[in-house]
């Protein structure tokens, strides 16, 4: 098969490293790809989101199979526009229809889908310029802190969680008036805040039928016991230690069949992904929210833990003998650590030289913001690396992350040393 890949992220390298295994994969192309997906495959120049030049190279390089890494191509539409062009219906579309991507792309279909289909997650209602009064009233039927969610794609930056009711009602004004988050934010969901231990559950689906992936929990802020700002994920475990059979049994029951449920009753075509991000409290999980795609650094984690031809069971979604092929997973703990640039999620530099790639050693090195300059691989990005190690449990996993990482060097290099330390 030749397959294309959209994206430029540690997400995409960890897909273009599992297809490249596959004995089913005869070419494979990246688009745009950073400089770990080179080694793997061929780097193409072209935008996930154009969508004429990937028709193009889809066409001119007889291309079987596009599996869609990021949301905006999903939420824009891409399977849509390949599945009603002759020239491109027969390509598999790994990633669901623009209907199917609201779930991530508006907070409030998803909200609703939930609260239809009976998905436990927290309260909410939604807010517009028009009704902000309504929207600070409501607020003051909650007790703090306050969760304000931009409706839209924000490049996961569109969620506030003020701790004080003057500061969620200023937030909110600043959302809807001021445009704080762009047109995401032309609506805003206010939810309650739940409490409890955040873990993300995945979901291969051809619509109907459906695998369930290795659980994992990312860590979002940027400093050591979770302090500072909210990055794209500083790390990642696989899997999450309490999450056993009777935990994601009660997940299967509560969310995942019901959601599959919801896609069928709606007519929604799905082929692809479900990230299911959960609060549990009292080992009762509630949604937070969906992703129309794996998340970054999760596929880091949770890819390298799958022992099956990844590349089968996406034919099989195209195919109709997805629900038929059988699916194996290590029982080993995989532990992800993510070397970042020095400011990130701020303001940082690119272009640092990145030296020691030949020193890692028993670690799996997926590049996130990397590229080729010559002979010479550079930082591009706030996200550069991620580590991701096997190990009997996570103490043994993380470490050897941690020790490679020192292997690793560019100038403003940085990364959280406490990967797990919750679990």
């Amino acid at each position: 098969m030749n397959v294309l890949i959209l994206g430029s992220g540690g997400r995409e390298h960890a897909f273009a490293w599992k297809v490249s295994q596959s004995s089913l994969c005869k070419k494979l192309l990246i688009a745009p790809g950073n400089a770990g997906s080179a080694l793997v495959g061929t780097n193409i120049e072209i935008g996930v989101n154009e969508f004429e030049k990937i028709k193009e190279l889809c066409i001119s390089e007889q291309i079987n199979m596009l599996i869609v890494g990021p949301e905006d191509p999903l939420v824009n539409g891409i399977y849509d526009y390949f599945h009603e062009d002759e020239k491109l219906q027969h390509i598999i579309v790994i990633g669901p229809s623009k209907k199917g991507a609201q779930l991530e792309g508006s907070k409030e279909f998803s909200k609703d889908f939930m609260t239809k289909y009976g998905i436990p997650t927290a309260s909410y209602k939604s807010f517009t310029k028009d009704t902000i009064e309504e929207g600070c009233q409501f607020l003051e039927t909650l007790p703090p802190p306050y969760v304000l969610k931009a409706d839209g794609l924000a490049a996961g930056k569109g969620v506030l969680i003020p701790e004080t009711l003057e500061e969620a009602k200023l937030s909110l004004k600043e959302m809807l008036t001021e445009a704080k988050f762009g047109e995401a934010s032309n609506k805003v969901v206010i939810e309650e805040h739940l409490k409890g231990i955040e873990l993300s559950v995945f979901v291969l689906t051809d619509g109907i039928s459906y695998k369930i992936l290795p659980s994992a929990k990312d860590y979002k802020r940027v400093g050591e016991a979770d302090t500072g700002l909210n990055t794209g994920g500083m790390g990642a475990i696989s899997p999450v230690p309490f999450a056993d059979r009777f935990f994601i049994e009660k997940v299967e029951r509560e969310i995942i069949k019901p959601t599959i449920k919801g896609l069928v009753e709606e007519d929604i075509d799905y082929k692809g992904f479900i990230f299911i991000g959960l609060m549990v409290e009292n080992g009762n999980p509630k949604v937070i929210e969906y992703n129309v795609r794996m998340g970054d650094p999760e596929t880091e984690v949770v890819i390298p833990r799958i022992k099956s031809d990844l590349l089968n069971l996406f034919r099989g979604i195209g195919n109709g003998s997805f629900s038929e092929i059988d699916f194996d997973i290590s029982e080993e703990v995989a532990a992800t650590v993510m070397l970042v640039s020095e400011g990130y999620p701020e303001s940082y530099k690119k272009g640092m030289e990145i030296t020691g790639f030949k020193e890692v050693e028993g670690s799996t090195l997926f590049h996130a913001g990397t590229k080729n300059n010559e002979e010479k691989i550079e930082t591009n990005g706030g996200r550069v690396l991620a580590i991701t190690s096997f190990g009997k449990d996570i103490n043994t996993a993380v470490h050897k992350s941690f020790e490679n990482a020192e292997k690793i060097n560019f100038k403003g290099k940085y990364y959280r040393k406490d990967i797990g330390f919750d679990l």
